[in-house]
């Protein structure tokens, strides 16, 4: 009989991408990109001027698709060999499925897609880079970014909810683990289930369950491929 692989679960924030050159566009100021982030990530900025945020989301759009993924996501793809990886990212690029990883879930939307504005569930690819004001969806209505946007549901948080319930093994990349309900995740998995952080300014302190690298994903990520597929007994949830 084939042995189960354990289950890895990896939460990934803007830290994940940042090595691929996408920024993290929140500031200290609390403006993206010379903006409030009311007027470009919210319904009522929609709402007072489109024209503002479909640019400001092609933006992020091309920068997307210029870049490429980084070393640590590419590390995350091969440990499907060693584990049944799932991952959860609170990033809207697809750069985890460019490097080839099979489960990802989007907490926080796609940047590549749009949803039509009078029905979230009317979802398209968006072909290039640019979303204009006129593109309607197959109901006939203005398209805009499937972006979850503040004041927004996370409608992907359920299913989250549940991978995070059946962990054996949790990842935590480059996420301050600020950002609610997202960082309430963490909390859901198992008790006394190992809990991995790699990030220079690690969230979580290290303990009993909590292994801290304080070092970039690429790093990190680099460090645990190799401890893993080597089958370390040392290593949480390395079962091979």
């Amino acid at each position: 009989m084939t042995k189960r692989k354990s289950k890895l679960v990896v939460l990934t924030g803007a830290g994940m991408s940042a090595e691929s050159g996408i920024g993290t566009f929140r500031g200290a100021d609390g403006l993206w990109e010379g903006h409030r982030v009311e007027e470009v990530a919210s319904p009522e900025g929609f709402e007072a001027n489109p024209g503002l945020v479909l640019e400001f989301y092609n933006q992020r759009r091309r920068q997307i698709v210029a870049a490429q993924p980084n070393e640590g996501h590419r590390a995350l793809a091969r440990l499907e060999k060693v584990f049944d990886v799932h991952i959860v990212t609170q990033n809207v690029d697809d750069l985890h499925e460019r490097a080839g990883s099979q489960r990802v879930l989007h907490l926080h939307g796609e940047i590549r897609k749009a949803h039509s504005t009078g029905d979230p569930q009317c979802v398209v690819d968006v072909e290039g880079t640019e979303l204009s004001l006129g593109d309607v969806g197959p109901d006939g209505l203005q398209l805009r970014p499937h972006i979850v946007w503040f004041g927004e549901e996370v409608p992907a948080f359920g299913q989250a909810a549940r991978v995070m319930d059946e962990a054996d093994l949790v990842l935590v990349v480059g996420t301050s683990l600020q950002v609610y309900p997202a960082a309430g995740l963490v909390g859901l998995a198992p008790a006394g289930v190992p809990i991995v952080v790699v990030d220079p300014h690690s969230p979580l302190e290290g303990g009993a369950r909590v292994e801290v690298l304080p070092v970039g994903a690429v790093e990190g990520l680099g460090q645990l491929e190799i401890r893993w597929a080597s089958a370390d007994p040392k290593a949480p949830g390395a079962d091979v």
